[in-house]
């Protein structure tokens, strides 16, 4: 098991993530971070998101991956 965070940024802004997760593996933690990236979409119903970048971190500040917030969201309608 490996407790990762989910931080979130845009060129303007960063959100930090101070909790976490507790994930078994890659793969889990991959499934979380679409997880977030959809629900932070819909919490915020009027700001675009497709702009922002999902980083997933280790307990140690290392960077496992990223996930481009359009890439699960999409292009606009």
């Amino acid at each position: 098991m490996t407790h990762v965070y989910f931080h979130c940024s845009n060129s303007k802004e960063v959100l930090v993530d101070r909790c976490g997760a507790v994930i078994e593996d890659l793969a889990e933690a991959r499934d979380q971070a679409a997880c977030v990236v959809r629900s932070l979409a819909m919490a915020r119903s009027f700001e675009d998101w497709r702009g922002w970048i999902l980083h997933v971190n280790d307990d140690l500040g290392d960077q496992l991956f990223v996930v481009p917030f359009a890439f699960v969201l999409g292009k606009p309608h």
